[in-house]
C-alpha cells in the first residue's frame, strides 16, 4: 500500500524522508517515545484490523465488558505476570495515561498527613515525580545524582540519606533525557517504588524488592495511553480512602483494571507486543540483545579517538537510551540529518541537553545498532 504523506500537508524534512523511506519499510525508528514497535507485532494488528477473531468488527469496536476483549485483556495481564515472574503477593493492574498520571496517584494513595516520602533525583523525570508529591504532602529527596545543573550519573546507596520511617522511597530506574540507568537495585525499609517507563522488561527483576512499580507502555512494550502497574497487594490495603474513588489504586485492583472503560486498543497492542517477547524467549533473551546492542555503540563511540563523546560516567550508561556528543552543535545537526537520510531516525537529543540520542529499546534489532554503529564510525573518518 502507498501513502503520500506530503499530500497530507506535512512539510518538515523528516516528514518528507518518511515519504521516500518508509513503504520500503527501511526506517530505523531511535526515537525516545512513544517508540518503535516489534513488526511482527503490528502486522498482527494490520491482519486483524478490521475482524478480530472472526467476530466481523475491530477490537476497538469490543465493549471491554465483552468476551473478546476479555480474552484480551487477561492474556495481556497474565503475560506481564509470566515474563517478570509477578509473585503472589504482587498484582498487575493497567491505568489510563502515562507515568506523569502516576506521578499524583502514588502520593495521593499513600502519603498521608504526618508521613513524608523519599524521593532519589536522578533526572528531569523524578524531580517532576517529586515536585507533584510535594503538592500532596511532605516529600523531600533523599540524594541526587545532580552535578552543576547536569545528571551524569546514579548515586550509589552509601550516598542516600534514607528515611526508614518513609512512606515509600522513589526511584526512576532509567533516565531518558540524561541516559543514565540503574543496574541493580538497593535494598529499603521503606516501600520501594520505580518508575519503569523507559525501561521495564529490558532484564529480569526481583519483583519481590519493590512495593510497587509503573511504567508507561510507549517506549518498551507497547503504545501510549496505558500504564502498567505491578502492586502489592497487602500495601494497596493501606492506602488512602480520603480520596476520590477512581483515584485509589484499590478501586482498579478490584476491579481488574476495569472499574471504567480502559484503554482497550492500547492494551491489545501490548498484547501483541508481549506475546511476540514470549516468543522470541523472554525477558532474558531481551537482556542479552540489549546488553550486545549497548555495547556495540559504546563501543563505537569510545573508539571514535574523541569525535563523539558520552558525558555519562561509565558505570551509570543506560542501556536504552544512549546519548552522546559531537565537537560542536553544527556538526551534531550534519550527523542527524546524514543519519536521517539513511533512514535513521530519532537520533536528535531531547530538547532541554542538545546533542544526540539513540533510544535502543527491546523492538530495535542487533542489526540496526549494527547500522548506527557503522554510520558513525563513517561519519568519524
Amino acid at each position: 500500500m502507498s501513502v503520500c504523506w506530503t499530500a497530507l500537508g506535512f512539510a518538515s524534512y523528516s516528514e518528507k524522508l518518511y515519504t521516500k523511506v518508509a513503504m520500503t519499510n527501511d526506517i530505523i525508528n531511535f526515537n525516545a517515545g512513544p517508540a518503535g514497535l516489534p513488526k511482527a507485532a503490528l502486522h498482527r494488528a494490520r491482519e486483524e484490523f478490521l475482524n478480530f477473531e472472526e467476530t466481523g468488527i475491530s477490537i476497538m469496536e469490543h465493549s471491554h465488558r465483552g468476551s473478546a476483549y476479555d480474552g484480551v485483556h487477561e492474556t495481556a495481564r497474565s503475560l506481564v505476570k509470566e515474563l517478570l515472574e509477578v509473585p503472589d503477593s504482587h498484582e498487575v493492574m493497567f491505568l489510563q495515561g502515562g507515568a506523569s498520571h502516576l506521578f499524583a496517584l502514588l502520593p495521593m494513595n499513600f502519603l498521608s498527613e504526618g508521613r513524608s516520602a523519599d524521593y532519589v533525583v536522578t533526572g528531569n523525570w523524578s524531580k517532576k515525580a517529586l515536585a507533584e508529591a510535594q503538592i500532596i504532602g511532605s516529600a523531600r529527596s533523599a540524594g541526587s545524582g545532580e552535578v552543576d545543573g547536569k545528571f551524569l550519573r546514579i548515586p550509589s546507596r552509601d550516598e542516600l540519606e534514607l528515611d526508614d520511617q518513609a512512606a515509600y522511597c522513589h526511584i526512576t530506574s532509567n533516565n531518558t533525557i540524561s541516559g543514565t540507568q540503574y543496574m541493580d537495585f538497593f535494598d529499603s525499609k521503606a516501600p520501594l517504588v520505580a518508575d519503569m517507563s523507559s525501561d521495564i522488561m529490558w532484564k529480569p527483576l526481583d519483583i519481590s524488592k519493590f512495593g510497587l512499580i509503573y511504567a508507561g507502555a510507549q517506549k518498551n512494550i507497547g503504545p501510549s495511553g496505558v500504564a502498567v502497574v505491578i502492586i502489592r497487594k497487602d500495601w494497596v490495603e493501606q492506602a488512602n480512602t480520603n480520596i476520590p474513588k477512581y483515584f485509589r489504586f484499590k478501586s482498579h485492583l478490584d476491579a481488574r483494571s476495569l472499574y471504567n472503560t480502559p484503554p482497550t486498543f492500547a492494551i491489545y497492542m501490548m498484547r501483541n507486543v508481549l506475546e511476540h517477547t514470549k516468543k522470541l524467549g523472554g525477558v532474558s533473551v531481551m537482556h542479552d540483545m540489549n546488553q550486545r546492542k549497548a555495547s556495540i555503540l559504546y563501543d563505537a563511540i569510545d573508539s571514535s579517538n574523541g569525535f563523539y563523546h558520552c558525558p555519562v560516567e561509565t558505570e551509570s550508561r543506560s542501556s536504552m537510551n544512549v546519548v552522546f556528543r559531537l565537537p560542536d552543535e553544527e556538526q551534531e545537526a550534519k550527523f542527524i540529518k546524514a543519519a536521517a537520510d539513511e533512514g535513521m531516525i530519532g537520533l536528535k537529543g531531547h530538547r532541554s541537553v542538545g546533542g544526540c540520542r539513540a533510544s535502543i529499546y527491546n523492538a530495535v534489532s542487533v542489526d540496526s545498532v549494527v547500522k548506527l554503529a557503522d554510520f558513525m564510525k563513517t561519519q568519524a573518518r
